[in-house]
């Protein structure tokens, strides 16, 4: 019996920082940004967002759309790299928000954006452990990406979060049984105890993720199963890759590293293919990588949500034709760990393929560059929703060093 993604949810802060505002401001030529970068926008949360609002809203827009009492959830799973408090974990406020009842197993996980990949690949075990019984998890993957104002990184930041119900038989993402991983002891991101913003080793980094994908896609191509014939290339059988977008651009380097592994594993492809590597693997990138990264060149990164944001906008862009089409997905986290697997979409995918994603992102408020240094500013202080909150749950603030929550009002809720 098949597990997998049953249906998957979105969720994205009420504002949005157009990338002209900040290269103006920053004095930085915009298409640095927009062809360098490949992003366009970055999703920016108001005062009464965090990192556990986004988990919750995510949350309560999948259990609402799947009609999911949340009394059934037996295994609530956050993945987030940052996190609110260094013991109590992100998910049981999300656990207390969305009513989940208390015979729950609910923790949080961390291994930089990777996590989200690890929380899901939990659950999946830890469904198909239920021998066929009812079991639902449900997979939350939220971030905040920050850096500080005026750095590298700051083009790259974003926010938002994917809320995923694992099952058996299900009608989104039927996950492989086999995967590849890797994982290396580096120094490429990360964030110290006591800083908000994290710190990173740009050109280090985007090493660490090639070299992880190598190993990761490697280790997978070696499990695949029929096994390739000597001129067939494992992208040969799926329909799109999908890859960890810290930016866009990554995913095209990400994906030229991984065709020329795969194309030269495979002796006869290799030779056909070398006289004209980049124009075949520009192609390949175009048919296969492309269509999956729109959202995130419109949120920005979104760490362990990252992955799960390209998935659920393909399904929600693609539909019911993606239906027994074959899908290769890579996760990487730095510091580092990476896993490469498959899933095949089943034909019943029409039916849960809009993650509300599309609607989130029209309805979003543009805000300058003054209101985003405010937002930054005022990341701590909660507050009330703008007109334009589209969640069922606002940060109120910290008092007596205790985070409080709250529900908006049933009409302002979309």
């Amino acid at each position: 019996m098949s597990v997998g993604i049953d249906r998957l949810a979105a969720y994205v802060p009420a504002y949005v920082l157009p990338m002209d505002a900040l290269a103006a401001a920053r004095n930085v030529p915009l298409e640095k940004l927009t062809h360098g970068l490949g992003v366009r926008e970055m999703a920016i949360p108001p005062p009464c967002e965090d990192v556990v609002t986004l988990a919750a809203n995510a949350g309560a827009r999948l259990l609402r759309a799947a009609e999911v009492d949340p009394g059934e959830i037996g295994l609530l799973l956050v993945a987030t790299e940052t996190a609110v408090d260094h013991a109590k974990p992100v998910g049981i406020f999300v656990h207390d928000l969305l009513g989940i009842g208390v015979h729950c197993r609910v923790f949080e996980l961390k291994h930089a954006c990777y996590a989200g990949t690890a929380a899901l690949m939990t659950a999946v075990d830890w469904v198909r452990a239920g021998r066929g019984g009812r079991r639902r998890a449900l997979v939350i993957a939220a971030d905040v990406a920050r850096y500080e104002l005026g750095s590298p990184g700051e083009p790259t930041q974003g926010a938002g979060a994917v809320a995923m119900l694992v099952q058996h038989d299900p009608r989104a993402l039927q996950v492989s049984e086999e995967s590849g991983v890797w994982a290396s002891n580096v120094y490429d991101f990360w964030r110290p105890l006591g800083r908000r913003e994290a710190l990173v080793d740009g050109k280090y980094s985007i090493e660490c993720y090639l070299d992880a994908l190598a190993g990761a896609f490697g280790a997978y191509r070696s499990r695949e199963r029929p096994a390739l014939e000597p001129d067939e290339a494992l992208v040969d059988r799926l329909a799109y890759c999908l890859y960890h977008v810290p930016f866009p651009k990554m995913a095209a380097k990400a994906h030229r590293r991984l065709v020329e592994l795969d194309w030269r594993a495979a002796g006869v492809r290799w030779r056909e293919v070398e006289p004209r590597l980049d124009e075949a693997a520009a192609a390949s990138y175009d048919a296969q990588v492309a269509p999956t990264i729109e959202a995130v060149a419109r949120v920005g990164n979104t760490y362990t949500a990252s992955l799960w944001l390209c998935l659920a906008s393909l399904l929600e862009r693609t539909g019911r034709p993606l239906g027994g089409r074959r899908l290769g997905l890579f996760s990487y986290g730095s510091g580092s760990c990476a896993e490469y697997f498959t899933g095949v979409v089943p034909g019943s995918v029409g039916a849960v393929a809009d993650g509300g994603l599309a609607r989130l992102l029209a309805a979003r408020t543009t805000i300058d560059i003054d209101e985003y240094e405010r937002c930054i500013g005022a990341a701590d202080a909660g507050g009330e929703p703008p007109a334009s909150f589209a969640g069922d749950f606002v940060f109120r603030g910290v008092r007596n060093d205790r985070r409080e929550y709250g529900r908006v009002a049933a009409e302002a809720a979309a």
